[in-house]
């Protein structure tokens, strides 16, 4: 089971972390990600690390801004946000995957519940 909290409202330029917490397995033994959608758009990809707190990948989008990164001893997975948009408003899941390269969503096996992050002035 994935849970995803830290989500929020927060200004333009404003920073939340997102954090993913794994129970039942390792997480540091799966792929990694985090996927976001927007009202009324497709879920899309923004994040992704592979097992073992190696590479990382993230969308042009938030390349830059955003940093993903494991936290082993906690089994948990964070999303660092900054310098937030009004475009980064959506709701944010994470999930993991058995396959280390893992890109697409249908790669991935198991998927947090959401957490609505709110970019406004």
């Amino acid at each position: 089971q994935l849970q995803a909290s830290g989500g929020g409202s927060v200004q333009p330029g404003g920073t939340l972390r997102l954090s993913c917490t794994a129970s039942g397995f390792t997480l540091s033994d799966y792929a990694t990600g985090w996927f976001r959608q927007a009202p009324g758009k497709e879920r899309e990809f923004v994040a992704r690390i592979r097992p073992g707190a190696s590479r990382s990948y993230y969308s042009e989008s938030v390349k830059g801004r955003f940093t993903i990164s494991r936290d082993n001893a906690k089994n948990t997975v964070y999303l660092q946000m900054n310098s937030l948009t009004p475009e980064d408003t959506a709701l944010y899941y994470c999930a993991a995957s058995v396959t280390a390269w893992a890109a697409s969503q249908e790669q991935y096996d198991y998927w947090g519940q959401g957490t609505l992050v709110t970019v406004s002035s």
